[in-house]
């Protein structure tokens, strides 16, 4: 991974790199592996909520959370946010939504784009569908998108 910044001093620019490793553990790991796997991974906490993203901890209580289970790929708008002209290094080339989707089984959302025709064809409550990329890496972005429930 490298963070980069681009610094402008008078009239030249200057690029700054910080390369980093990250290690993932074993919840997080195990949550990207399942999207490798085109499966969505969720961590259930003492009180029986699902956190998509699976997490390592309980955000209400702090606790280590270890049991992980598998939730849908299809849910609900929770809410969304139009973008009319992506920029260079958004996930789609097209107008699309980012959208706050609450996968089947569930507790929390997890923020992806929505890929759309137009502005008119996205509404809250509406269902989707994980588009999968055809080659995963177990990276977030082996979820192509969210589509619209049967749209595949």
């Amino acid at each position: 991974m490298c963070s980069t910044a681009a610094v402008t001093s008078g009239e030249s620019t200057y690029t700054l790199e910080l390369p980093y490793r990250r290690s993932v553990g074993p919840v997080v790991g195990a949550f990207l592996t399942g999207l490798r796997d085109a499966t969505v991974l969720g961590s259930r906490t003492a009180a029986g909520r699902v956190i998509v993203p699976a997490l390592e901890y309980d955000p209400d209580t702090g606790d280590e959370v270890s049991d992980l289970v598998p939730v849908g790929s299809a849910g609900v708008v929770t809410t969304w946010a139009w973008v009319p002209e992506p920029l260079r290094k958004h996930p789609l080339d097209r107008p699309f939504a980012w959208a706050l989707v609450q996968l089947d089984g569930a507790d929390t959302s997890l923020l992806h784009a929505l890929d759309v025709g137009s502005i008119d064809d996205v509404s809250t409550g509406m269902r989707v569908q994980i588009r999968w990329r055809a080659e995963r890496q177990g990276h977030m972005t082996d979820i192509e998108c969210y589509e619209p429930e049967g749209a595949s």
